[in-house]
């Protein structure tokens, strides 16, 4: 499978104009879009998952016109979106069968199969004569998750999937979207750096509608081998360093790590290997 995006835009009312020209190619497997808050990743997830209308540009899946063949598409989607509603007076179990329902399951006993199994994979079955509106945000998350994959889709769009989950449950959740994602498209759209490098090979970064890369995680970091270089210094150090190209600064018990992008050596600096967030700020920043 490959999902083609040519020349998508989207502007608002307002001016705002949250796609701009977005051209790229997704293959199987998971891919991240990693973007701020208000890059345009959830209006580029809504425009491929049929939610909404974009004022240009195409989307292709196999060839297959995404945004002219609606009911085509929805019927192999799997979509999470940022924010979602439940009935709350329903159990988990209820809400999945009539997901099901919705998703064309129309054997009875299919629906229960597919919900059970849904369940055991999410670790919600503990939970499944619950009502929803008794969930935490994190459990309204889980079940969210559990129902992008029911019905076995072959385009599954989560958007900021990890939101609201402790480390055990975003743990699971990796292991869970590793698992599927292997014969399929997975689409993770996220502002957590570390979502894309637990679970990525492939990404693209968004900013302010535009797109600023798309390659792989490899091709990103291989940009900025050689050129990251870091100190740590204390907080009043840092007013001597505004010349130099920092893209990254983090505390560190007390005091101040630098990453600085420079060609060449820099005194008093050590090189050292550069990460994705690296190459987020980098991109961001310029």
């Amino acid at each position: 499978m490959e999902l083609e995006i040519r020349n998508l835009s989207k502007t608002y009312s307002g001016g705002v104009k949250a796609l701009q020209g977005i051209e790229m190619r997704i293959g199987q497997g998971m891919f991240g879009l990693l973007g701020p808050n208000g890059a345009g990743k959830s209006t580029l997830m809504r425009t491929i998952a049929t939610l909404q209308e974009a004022d240009r540009g195409e989307i292709l899946l196999d060839g297959t016109d995404v945004l002219h063949n609606h009911d085509h598409i929805r019927r192999i989607l799997g979509y999470l979106p940022q924010e979602f509603g439940l009935y709350d007076d329903m159990t988990t179990r209820q809400m999945l069968m009539h997901i099901a329902m919705l998703k064309g399951i129309t054997s009875r006993s299919d629906r229960k199969r597919a919900a059970e199994h849904i369940m055991q994979q999410t670790n919600l079955h503990q939970h499944r004569n619950r009502k929803l509106g008794q969930f935490s945000g994190g459990m309204k998350q889980r079940f969210g998750i559990a129902q992008a994959l029911l019905g076995d889709p072959r385009l599954i769009i989560v958007d900021e999937p990890t939101a609201g989950l402790d480390p055990e449950e975003r743990n699971r959740f990796y292991n869970i979207l590793s698992a599927i994602s292997e014969d399929r498209i997975v689409i993770l759209s996220t502002h957590i750096v570390e979502d894309i490098r637990v679970l990525c090979q492939h990404m693209a970064v968004l900013h302010q509608g535009q797109l600023l890369f798309s390659g792989s995680t490899e091709e990103a970091l291989a940009g900025l081998k050689g050129r990251i270089w870091q100190r740590i210094i204390t907080k009043e150090e840092i007013q001597h360093f505004g010349d130099y190209n920092i893209i990254l600064t983090r505390m560190m018990g007390g005091r101040i790590l630098l990453h600085v992008l420079s060609e060449k050596e820099i005194p008093g600096f050590s090189p050292v290997e550069p990460d994705l967030e690296d190459v987020y700020f980098h991109l961001i920043r310029n």
